[in-house]
Protein backbone atom coordinates (compact mmCIF):
# COMPACT_ATOMS: atom_id res chain seq x y z
CA UNK A 1 0.00 0.00 0.00
CA UNK A 2 1.17 3.52 -0.72
CA UNK A 3 0.75 5.94 2.17
CA UNK A 4 0.66 9.60 1.19
CA UNK A 5 1.28 12.52 3.55
CA UNK A 6 1.92 16.19 2.98
CA UNK A 7 1.86 19.58 4.55
CA UNK A 8 0.20 22.55 2.86
CA UNK A 9 3.18 23.17 0.57
CA UNK A 10 3.11 19.57 -0.63
CA UNK A 11 -0.66 19.33 -0.95
CA UNK A 12 -0.96 20.13 -4.68
CA UNK A 13 1.75 17.65 -5.73
CA UNK A 14 0.20 15.00 -3.47
CA UNK A 15 -3.13 15.51 -5.23
CA UNK A 16 -1.45 15.26 -8.65
CA UNK A 17 0.27 12.02 -7.65
CA UNK A 18 -3.02 10.63 -6.32
CA UNK A 19 -4.56 11.34 -9.73
CA UNK A 20 -1.70 9.43 -11.37
CA UNK A 21 -2.17 6.49 -8.98
CA UNK A 22 -5.93 6.46 -9.60
CA UNK A 23 -5.31 6.32 -13.37
CA UNK A 24 -2.98 3.35 -12.80
CA UNK A 25 -5.51 1.65 -10.47
CA UNK A 26 -3.06 1.85 -7.58
CA UNK A 27 -4.67 2.22 -4.17
CA UNK A 28 -3.31 4.86 -1.82
CA UNK A 29 -4.09 5.98 1.69
CA UNK A 30 -3.98 9.74 2.18
CA UNK A 31 -3.36 10.81 5.80
CA UNK A 32 -3.55 14.51 4.93
CA UNK A 33 -3.34 17.39 4.81
CA UNK A 34 -6.43 17.99 2.74
CA UNK A 35 -6.02 21.65 1.77
CA UNK A 36 -3.51 24.46 1.28
CA UNK A 37 -4.32 25.80 4.75
CA UNK A 38 -1.02 26.12 6.70
CA UNK A 39 -0.20 23.10 8.90
CA UNK A 40 2.91 21.61 10.53
CA UNK A 41 4.63 18.84 8.55
CA UNK A 42 5.71 16.79 11.63
CA UNK A 43 2.05 16.12 12.42
CA UNK A 44 1.50 14.53 9.00
CA UNK A 45 4.85 12.72 9.00
CA UNK A 46 3.74 11.09 12.27
CA UNK A 47 0.41 10.00 10.77
CA UNK A 48 2.17 8.65 7.68
CA UNK A 49 4.76 6.75 9.70
CA UNK A 50 2.06 4.99 11.71
CA UNK A 51 0.40 3.77 8.49
CA UNK A 52 3.68 2.76 6.81
CA UNK A 53 4.59 0.64 9.82
CA UNK A 54 1.27 -1.24 9.79
CA UNK A 55 2.58 -3.55 7.06
CA UNK A 56 6.15 -4.26 5.94
CA UNK A 57 5.04 -3.93 2.30
CA UNK A 58 3.75 -0.40 2.80
CA UNK A 59 5.74 2.51 1.45
CA UNK A 60 5.28 6.19 2.09
CA UNK A 61 5.40 9.23 -0.12
CA UNK A 62 5.77 12.30 2.08
CA UNK A 63 5.80 15.79 0.59
CA UNK A 64 6.54 19.21 2.08
CA UNK A 65 7.93 22.44 0.71
CA UNK A 66 11.51 21.23 0.33
CA UNK A 67 11.11 17.57 1.28
CA UNK A 68 13.78 18.10 3.93
CA UNK A 69 11.44 18.58 6.88
CA UNK A 70 9.43 15.44 6.10
CA UNK A 71 12.66 13.50 5.66
CA UNK A 72 14.04 14.62 9.01
CA UNK A 73 10.75 13.99 10.80
CA UNK A 74 10.27 10.54 9.25
CA UNK A 75 13.83 9.44 9.98
CA UNK A 76 13.33 10.09 13.70
CA UNK A 77 11.58 6.69 13.78
CA UNK A 78 14.19 3.89 13.77
CA UNK A 79 12.00 1.68 11.56
CA UNK A 80 11.75 4.32 8.83
CA UNK A 81 14.35 4.85 6.15
CA UNK A 82 13.24 8.00 4.35
CA UNK A 83 15.10 9.35 1.37
CA UNK A 84 14.73 12.81 -0.10
CA UNK A 85 14.95 12.16 -3.84
CA UNK A 86 15.23 14.93 -6.39
CA UNK A 87 15.79 12.70 -9.41
CA UNK A 88 15.38 9.11 -10.59
CA UNK A 89 18.97 8.11 -9.77
CA UNK A 90 18.50 9.12 -6.14
CA UNK A 91 15.19 7.20 -6.04
CA UNK A 92 16.86 4.08 -7.45
CA UNK A 93 19.73 4.27 -4.96
CA UNK A 94 17.41 4.97 -2.02
CA UNK A 95 15.68 1.64 -2.68
CA UNK A 96 18.55 -0.46 -4.06
CA UNK A 97 21.20 0.52 -1.52
CA UNK A 98 19.21 1.73 1.50
CA UNK A 99 15.93 -0.21 1.32
CA UNK A 100 14.09 3.09 1.85
CA UNK A 101 10.46 2.68 2.81
CA UNK A 102 9.55 6.37 2.52
CA UNK A 103 10.14 8.64 -0.46
CA UNK A 104 10.27 12.35 0.40
CA UNK A 105 9.68 14.93 -2.30
CA UNK A 106 9.63 18.72 -2.49
CA UNK A 107 6.23 20.15 -3.30
CA UNK A 108 7.75 22.33 -6.03
CA UNK A 109 8.52 19.35 -8.31
CA UNK A 110 6.62 19.28 -11.56
CA UNK A 111 4.14 16.41 -11.88
CA UNK A 112 5.96 14.73 -14.79
CA UNK A 113 9.28 14.61 -12.96
CA UNK A 114 7.65 13.52 -9.70
CA UNK A 115 5.87 10.64 -11.46
CA UNK A 116 9.17 9.45 -12.95
CA UNK A 117 10.83 9.53 -9.53
CA UNK A 118 7.91 7.69 -7.93
CA UNK A 119 7.88 4.99 -10.63
CA UNK A 120 11.58 4.28 -10.12
CA UNK A 121 11.21 4.25 -6.34
CA UNK A 122 8.29 1.80 -6.48
CA UNK A 123 9.87 -0.56 -9.00
CA UNK A 124 13.41 -0.81 -7.61
CA UNK A 125 14.22 -3.67 -5.24
CA UNK A 126 16.67 -3.73 -2.36
CA UNK A 127 19.94 -5.34 -3.44
CA UNK A 128 20.89 -6.71 0.00
CA UNK A 129 24.44 -8.04 0.41
CA UNK A 130 26.88 -5.38 1.50
CA UNK A 131 24.00 -2.92 1.76
CA UNK A 132 22.21 -5.12 4.31
CA UNK A 133 25.41 -5.14 6.37
CA UNK A 134 25.47 -1.35 6.29
CA UNK A 135 21.83 -1.08 7.35
CA UNK A 136 22.64 -3.28 10.36
CA UNK A 137 25.38 -0.84 11.28
CA UNK A 138 22.89 2.03 11.08
CA UNK A 139 20.65 0.12 13.49
CA UNK A 140 23.65 -0.18 15.80
CA UNK A 141 24.14 3.58 15.78
CA UNK A 142 20.48 4.02 16.80
CA UNK A 143 21.08 1.96 19.95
Amino acid sequence: MIIMASDHRGYLLKEELKTFFNQENIITIDVGTYSKEPVDYPDFAKLGIAKVLENKNNVGIFICGSGIGMSIAANRNPKIRAGLCLNTKMAMLARKDNDANVLCLPGSLRRKKAVKIVKVFLTTSFEGGRHARRLKKISGVEK
